[in-house]
């Protein structure tokens, strides 16, 4: 588009915040509507190469806006109103923070005349999101739109991506002003220095029982693939943390498992064991670290090589041996450069530790006429390397990440923060963005009505995503700890369901109801014929709380136990 210049023309804040949209590449933008920012929205009217979704919660919208920034590395964009639709969104925000994944949230506030009266709907933005984004500010004149914009998406996407607010003033957004347009971003990745490569190339040469960990929201295909040929290169045994398993494609030989929640007991030795741990991308966080068990604090008994593209992480919660400030992209461009030895000391131990991964992933029986092994068997055999797999938070989970495996970057998809109600929203972005792909969403019970009615949304856009709701009828997860920590004295995780199936053809959508794993198959390729969103209600036993126990287990080794 032309770049305007000062005094050329008068625009609108509402014209000006669209224009810098477009001029920075967006294409896809959430909302829930308001009418603190209707003159944005009215831009929007004559920008058509933005497509606007609109969701039917804001917590649904951010969401969306996650799974954006995730798919593609630029800010996901997403649009609420005042402190109720800011309040809903924080559930989305959350997730993009402690995920790693760049989100601009624009908020239409009240006008700057009734600011500090709390006015309708008014709340401090700044006080309210200060913990969970990179940076809160409100645009309080017209003309610099531009600058904040630009700074928002630049914030957004460098050192450790993750979301910003910007808070928008509905008289701001009618200003007529004379201003000059941004360029567009251009994201920076630090480098990692040579001599910090050179070391870790010693360090590794010399190790017996190395292994490495990728994660976080910092990759491309691109830089996947360069750190895949390395880790063929150097037969290097690679995990992946929490939710982040299609980092690396599971069925290469040096793949040994996901190093998150319900990991193989061996691996959970390995990491111990190890005498270099090769982290990169990945804060090492509570659950890819078993509660920080699996590495001591603040010095490592491992000798510990953190990657990471901000300083700021590197040392705030382990020291490392090697702290490598460096993107993922350039950082996997320099190890695939790196040669490797003419042999390496650990080929034995990664053998060992890929036969106990291919181990782990044979199906076990559960409680109930649905196996839930040999249904994630089954979708793993029939889907394409490129299908997507959505989840959001519980112990359904398990099932995916035990026995679903990810060939290709970003195909799975989930909230490394754990909330749950994420699947549904986030497969509609998916979806949409890669309409000739297959995108699957799997979620809880409990899971999927936090928000379900995004199926509304799945209708209105004719987005056909298979919906799997894995229906126990408690909040599994909860009910777990709980008879773990308070056996037999269960309270507030019963549920009562809806008819799944006949909620989803309420909608619009094609519904299905499981009862026995033979259903499943038939009922899946039905959803896939039928054209149109689809949902499976797939009806398994609540015993079945786990991949590797059940709820009867549980309770008595509680009770054995004293508790």
């Amino acid at each position: 588009m032309n770049v305007q210049k000062p005094g050329t023309n008068l625009r609108t804040g509402g014209q000006v915040l669209i224009d810098q949209l477009r001029i920075h590449g967006v294409d896809l933008a959430f909302c829930v509507p308001g009418e603190s920012y209707l003159a944005a929205l009215d831009a929007l009217h004559d920008a058509p190469e933005i497509q606007l979704v609109v969701c039917r919660q804001e917590g649904g919208a951010a969401m969306m806006a996650d799974a954006y920034g995730k798919l593609t590395g630029r800010p996901g964009i997403c649009f609420v109103t005042r402190g109720p639709g800011a309040t809903n969104a924080s559930a989305g925000l959350h997730i993009s923070f402690q995920d790693s994944t760049p989100v601009i949230l624009f908020i239409g506030q009240v006008g700057r005349d009734m600011r500090d009266r709390e006015a309708f709907q008014e709340i401090d933005f700044r006080r309210m999101f200060g913990q969970m984004a990179k940076w809160v500010a409100e645009i309080d004149d017209a003309a610099r739109i531009p600058e904040y914009v630009a700074r928002a998406f630049a914030t957004a996407t460098q050192g450790r991506p993750g979301p910003v607010v910007l808070a928008l003033p509905e008289d701001m957004l009618t200003d007529r002003v004379a201003c000059a347009d941004a360029r567009r971003y251009r994201p920076v990745q630090p480098a990692p220095p040579p001599e910090a490569m050179a070391e870790m190339a010693e360090r590794l040469a010399k190790a017996q029982r190395p292994l490495a960990i990728v994660g976080g929201g910092d990759w491309d295909a691109e830089a996947v693939a360069n750190f895949q040929r390395f880790a063929a290169a150097w037969d290097l045994p690679v995990g992946t943390s929490f939710r982040c398993q299609s980092h690396f494609d599971n069925t290469q030989d040096q793949f040994v498992g996901d190093v998150g929640i319900g990991l193989i007991p061996k691996l959970a030795e390995r990491v111990k064991s190890c005498d270099l741990l090769l982290v990169a991308g990945a804060r090492l966080g509570e659950m890819t670290t078993s509660g920080y068990t699996l590495v001591d604090i603040p010095t490592p008994k491992q000798a510990l090589v953190h990657v990471y593209p901000d300083p700021e992480e590197l040392g705030q919660v382990y020291q490392a041996a090697l702290p490598i400030n460096a993107g993922m992209k350039t950082f996997a461009a320099a190890v695939a450069q790196m040669k490797p030895p003419a042999k390496v000391a650990w080929s034995a131990w990664r053998k060992e530790a890929r036969a106990d991964y291919l181990d782990w992933i044979k199906p076990v029986p559960n409680p109930g006429k649905v196996q839930m092994a040999e249904i994630m068997v089954w979708l793993r055999e029939r889907l394409p390397p490129d299908a997507f797999i959505v989840n959001g938070a519980g112990n359904y989970s398990g099932w995916i990440h035990k026995y679903y495996q990810f060939r290709r970057y970003r195909t799975q998809v989930g909230p490394t923060s754990g909330s749950m109600g994420y699947g549904t929203p986030a497969a509609i972005a998916v979806k949409l963005m890669h309409p000739e792909r297959i995108v699957v969403n799997i979620a809880g019970d409990g899971c999927f009505l936090m928000h379900g009615q995004e199926l509304a949304t799945e209708a209105l856009y004719n987005v056909p995503v298979v919906n799997i709701v894995v229906n126990n009828g408690i909040y599994g997860t909860i009910r777990m700890h709980q008879e773990r920590e308070y056996p037999k004295r269960v309270i507030a995780t019963q549920l009562r369901n809806p008819d799944f199936a006949a909620l989803a053809r309420a909608y619009g959508l094609h519904g299905e109801t499981v009862t026995e794993t033979a259903q499943f198959a038939p009922a899946f390729e039905r959803c896939l014929a039928a054209g149109k969103p689809a949902l499976i209600d797939l009806v398994i036993d609540p015993e079945a709380i786990t991949t590797r126990t059940t709820i009867t287990k549980i309770r008595e080794s509680a009770l054995a136990a004293g508790r």
